[in-house]
């Protein structure tokens, strides 16, 4: 591209970020004069918008074939109020083309401009003419900017995409769906990057969503932290982001669940047992109950109680708010039946009955003591009375409930209950502390008992990794979202987790019915032909249904592998560590390596994924990338779990650049295909 062309460019950037600045400014100013909290609260959230887009702020430009030319960014800018935009934002209709043009559909381009910018200057042009001459690929769009982003080396943080969008890719991103998207995808097909570009359009063209908030749900906070700057990079900074242990804050997690617990505690039949097992504590008598008040003692009919307990079911309240009904119910009884007994006592004017009473014609000390409890006030100069009125009977039927005798007696019948004791007491599940597996339990013992709607609730829900979520997990999450508008993503043949799923009918139908439909990624932008040629075994072996994702790119370096003793393993992982100097290295170990690895290395246990060197099990390495990656002991990653040949699936396939095993003794059988090295060869490498 000449010069002349690029400085033309620079001359618009310059007047958009000209403009940006100004805009800045203004928020700046009515932030500083803002008159109220909310009023701040805005102007805040629009400056962190415009500084968030500073990096881009231009990176495309259409020339049509009517002649009108529109440039493509990350917001839209104008000149002024009411004028023509400056530049468009990535979201509006204009800008599809931008992701989705070709030389057999241009969809009425005849230009397609990528502007590279570093900071504010414009440092390269790459054009695309839409003719049928013009050769450009169909089956990438922007093929040179595509592979200048897939092949830069990591920097421990996710980029946006925005500008390297793929046709189908753009397509999942403005779906129109009311319901559940679920996006499946092989290893380096965008999965990540497009979900959350989808919660930016959807915040563009559903604004009320601002108000309803967004809930982006991943597997770990390592993941999380690894994908923080994508959304900020697209001017959207509302979004909640959280694992599904994170949407119970208040659970502690201080214990990890064999792989068969995991599974049980994550099945839906869960519920059921959490259900049965509360309703379990109601204990309707087969006798008369005796309850003291007073000093009187009063006898409860079985089936008085028992309808009190239908009446306290039929409202549908959790267990502990049903409760407070029951007793409720109780307490009238009781105290209409005192009443009745007070109130057949007609008084003379110096407080003789005359029909009944004390057997010396007088109200007995117990009456006297459950009317004064109840603060009523024997009057004795009027002739005979009644001598309760409605406020009399609520504040008799109060004192009966405020009474500790009464309050025993009823607790034995329909006994409070916490979230926390109601799944320790489940059979076989008593132990010390509670693991992530407890979560979902917890939730839902928590509707049961306490409340029925005491948690946030959000408007659209993001779930990456989505495969391992169990059903007890979607339980939990769907309570967040009860528009079930939601974008779900993840790879069936990534499942790790022993609740995971392998079929997105089985986990989704129970809560949304038809309301979910599939959209499919097929092309791996992220891992080389040669790995993914290096994991065909593997897929066969546990997957035999599931087709290879197709990758756009050769490296020309083949995985391979290297045998070593046991003994010898840590140090020999060290060795290859000193020796790497191309990009961020991933070392993939299972997690009984980790803590001997990371003395070995000088790392710290908890992933640092802005090290030049990062130290993860592949549970952690899900959804993250490297330029390289370095997997010890693969055997014994397949066999850490019933699903280990996913785990090792997902670690082979982080890698952008070059993949390494390290294997103590023989090579999974799955792996024996790779191209093995001697160890002064690999060091070398």
């Amino acid at each position: 591209m000449t010069g002349g062309e690029i400085d033309l460019e620079q001359e618009y950037v310059a007047a958009l970020y000209a403009r940006l600045d100004a805009l800045r400014e203004e928020a700046a100013e009515r932030l500083t004069a803002a008159g109220s909290r909310e009023a701040a609260a805005v102007w805040r959230a629009e400056v962190a918008r415009l500084d968030a887009v500073e990096q881009g702020l231009c990176f495309g430009r259409l020339d049509m074939h009517d002649g009108k030319r529109v440039y493509i960014g990350r917001l839209g800018l104008f000149r002024d109020e009411g004028g023509e935009p400056w530049l468009v934002d990535w979201r509006v209709p204009v800008a599809r083309a931008f992701y989705t043009a070709t030389a057999i559909a241009p969809d009425g381009v005849r230009r397609r401009r990528r502007i590279t910018t570093r900071g504010r200057t414009v440092v390269a042009l790459n054009d695309e003419l839409l003719t049928p001459d013009g050769a450009v690929d169909e089956g990438l769009v922007g093929e040179a900017s595509l592979l200048a982003a897939v092949t830069a080396e990591r920097t421990g943080r996710m980029r946006d995409i925005v500008t390297t969008l793929q046709a189908e890719q753009d397509r999942i991103i403005r779906h129109e769906t009311d319901g559940v998207l679920v996006v499946q995808g092989g290893p380096g097909t965008g999965k990540t990057a497009v979900a959350l570009h989808r919660v930016a359009y959807l915040l563009y063209t559903r604004p009320r969503l601002r108000t309803r908030g967004v809930l982006v749900v991943g597997p770990s906070r390592v993941f999380l932290d690894y994908i923080g700057q994508v959304l900020p990079g697209l001017g959207e900074n509302s979004v909640v982001t959280t694992t599904i242990a994170g949407l119970r804050p208040d659970v502690e997690i201080s214990r990890v669940d064999p792989p068969g617990t995991v599974e049980r505690k994550g099945e839906a039949v869960m519920a059921r047992r959490l259900a049965t097992a509360i309703r379990s504590r109601i204990r309707a008598p087969e006798h008369a109950v005796e309850v003291e008040f007073e000093q009187q003692v009063l006898r409860l009919d079985p089936r008085e109680c028992g309808r009190a307990m239908h009446q306290a079911e039929h409202t549908g309240l959790p267990h502990n708010q049903a409760r407070l009904v029951f007793q409720r119910e109780i307490a009238e009884v009781l105290a209409r039946r005192l009443i009745e007994d007070m109130e057949a006592i007609v008084l003379t004017d110096t407080g003789e009955a005359l029909d009944g009473g004390s057997p010396d014609g007088r109200l007995s000390e117990a009456d006297l003591r459950a009317l004064a409890a109840a603060g009523v006030v024997i009057d004795h100069d009027t002739g005979p009375k009644t001598m309760l009125d409605e406020l009399d009977r609520i504040a008799l039927r109060n004192s009966i409930l405020a009474d500790t005798g009464v309050q025993a007696a009823l607790d034995v019948l329909w006994p409070p209950l916490t979230p926390e004791r109601a799944v320790a007491d489940l059979p076989g599940e008593r132990a010390d502390g509670w693991s992530t597996a407890d979560v979902p339990l917890l939730d839902e013992a928590t509707i049961l008992i306490d409340q029925a709607g005491g948690h946030a609730t959000f408007g659209h829900v993001v779930v990456d990794e989505a495969q391992e979520l169990s059903e007890m997990d979607w339980r939990m999450l769907m309570r967040r979202c009860p528009t079930r508008s939601m974008t779900i993503v993840g790879d069936l043949a990534q499942t790790g987790s022993p609740a995971g799923t392998s079929s997105w009918d089985r986990v989704l139908r129970p809560q949304v019915r038809d309301r979910w439909r599939l959209a499919r990624l097929t092309v791996n932008y992220r891992t080389p032909a040669e790995i993914m040629a290096a994991t065909a075994d593997l897929l066969a072996a546990h997957h035999p249904g599931t087709p290879p994702v197709r990758s756009v790119r050769s490296t020309g370096v083949p995985p391979w592998r290297l045998g070593t003793a046991r003994a010898d393993l840590i140090s020999t992982i060290a060795d290859l560590a000193a020796a790497h100097t191309e990009g961020q290295l991933g070392i993939i170990a299972p997690s009984a390596l980790i803590e001997p690895l990371a003395a070995a290395l000088s790392l710290e246990t908890a992933p640092d994924l802005t090290g030049k060197v990062v130290l993860l099990t592949p549970e952690q390495a899900k959804g993250l990338e490297f330029d390289s990656v370095l997997i010890a002991d693969p055997a014994a990653i397949l066999g850490a779990s019933p699903r280990g040949h996913n785990d090792l699936y997902v670690a082979m396939t982080r890698a952008t650049q070059r993949l390494g095993v390290v294997h103590p003794g023989p090579p999974p059988a799955e792996l024996s295909a790779l191209r093995e090295l001697e160890a002064k060869r690999c060091r070398a490498s």
